[in-house]
């Protein structure tokens, strides 16, 4: 019984740490599910525990007694200070300086929760679009989205700003965030055993299909197709979320040409843009960047032979954008990934491609980079000449990626030239109506 008891008091301890790591982290993207009811919860529950401690006569048990007790009674105040640490952010960036808001708000696309909280971004200049998913459609209508982003434009023409860009990542297959309500079509790689021209002009209808309906709720971007190859199995054994496997449309890069150029060109058609993705590409890498940094350790000739002839073809013949992933391109730049490399992004892409669209980051509350140093893949991505950057899954992110940006502008440690080059290709792929 004794023992049991020793294991009991070992156990309240243990809990008692991890609450009081929840609740000190409760802003962190891993515990996004914690958030609203699940803070009172936790609070709830930290309160519920030291007040049983304390009738059960952990008091008078000496300084151990009392240290679990206390323990318990920090979970509730980590708690405020990760709040109040939250809402000084906040309140720094809805006051930021007219001139840097100019400057910066231009380059970032934000997912919300929220309609009023992001209506204040948007109204302000702070963002240039919105990313909306399946959780803006939960519970709710078509109608009702489109209705939102009616509301959104309106107010951007209001404060007399450009459009806002609204993007969606519908791809089709098990990737398809808006269907319901809108259709939920095959994955692309269902074409891939069509005869070459079958194919394309069934690909070119799904984008018709995918462009129509997205136009109609008023989204101007969808991020898709993917480019990548699919991969052999045994590469990816450590693929949580990505699932690359399951959304390339084929290993065989003509194939993925043929099918993604008729597919852009369907969005195209309808008014929808395209962004590409997720270049250096994602078959040949082991590790699921929403989670684990990934190396890319292919020679550049080889895949310029293979993995990058998709993205150059596709990128050559239709008007479509780059979304470039946290990937590291060992053989050009082994200490950062792709999306905020110099060398790969202006090396590359820009000089060797002489490719000048619009270049986009994936998600910033991916681990590959939101768990290592985000301010400085921000600040790097701008200075690479990356002209928009993500933040999707937590857009409550926001305020700290767009304080990492307003510290380097403040500072002097943003490239002018590269912000001037990526503002002329924003305005060009997004005119003012």
């Amino acid at each position: 019984m004794q023992s049991l008891n020793r294991i009991g008091l070992i156990l309240v301890w243990f809990a008692g740490i991890a609450f009081v790591f929840a609740a000190a982290n409760k802003n962190d993207p891993y515990l996004i599910s914690l958030r609203g009811t699940g803070n009172v919860a936790l609070a709830t529950a930290s309160v519920i525990a030291a007040v049983l401690l304390i009738r059960c006569g952990y008091w008078r048990r000496g300084v151990a007694g009392r240290a679990l007790i206390l323990l318990w009674c920090l979970p509730l105040l980590s708690m405020l200070g990760a709040h109040a640490a939250f809402e000084w952010r906040k309140q720094r960036v809805l006051r930021a300086d007219a001139a840097q808001v100019r400057s910066l708000g231009k380059h970032f696309i934000v997912g919300y929760s929220s309609f009023p909280e992001v209506s204040v971004l948007a109204e302000k200049g702070l963002i240039s679009g919105v990313y909306i998913t399946k959780h803006n459609v939960a519970g709710s209508s078509a109608t009702r989205l489109k209705e939102e982003i009616s509301a959104l434009q309106a107010k951007r023409r209001a404060a007399g700003l450009p459009p806002l860009i609204v993007a969606a990542d519908q791809e089709g297959g098990i990737v398809s965030h808006l269907a319901p309500p809108l259709t939920k079509l095959p994955a692309l790689s269902t074409l891939a055993r069509l005869a070459p021209d079958v194919r394309a002009e069934k690909a070119e209808a799904f984008g018709r299909t995918h462009g129509q309906e997205l136009a109609a709720l008023g989204v101007t971007l969808n991020l898709a197709p993917v480019l990548d190859l699919r991969p052999e199995l045994k590469r990816n054994r450590f693929d949580f979320n990505t699932l690359i496997g399951r959304r390339a449309i084929s290993d065989d890069p003509t194939v993925v040409a043929e099918i993604a150029r008729a597919y852009v060109n369907g969005l195209e058609a309808s008014g929808v843009g395209a962004a590409v993705k997720h270049f250096p590409g994602l078959g040949r890498v082991r590790a699921d960047t929403h989670h684990f940094s990934a190396d890319l350790d292919a020679p550049l000739d080889e895949l310029e032979a293979s993995d990058w002839i998709p993205f150059r073809k596709v990128l050559a013949g239709t008007k479509a954008q780059l979304m470039i992933g946290h990937v590291t391109l060992t053989s050009v730049d082994p200490d950062r990934a792709a999306s905020h490399s110099k060398r790969v992004v202006d090396g590359i892409i820009r000089k060797k491609w002489s490719y000048q669209g619009v270049i986009m980051t994936d998600d910033l509350v991916m681990g590959a980079i939101y768990q290592r140093n985000v301010c400085t893949s921000v600040v790097e991505a701008l200075n690479a000449g990356v002209d928009l950057l993500l933040v999707a899954f937590d857009g409550a992110q926001f305020y700290r990626i767009f304080t990492c940006a307003m510290a380097a502008s403040a500072e002097g440690r943003l490239d002018a030239a590269m912000l001037g080059d990526s503002e002329t290709r924003l305005k060009g792929a997004f005119p003012v109506d």
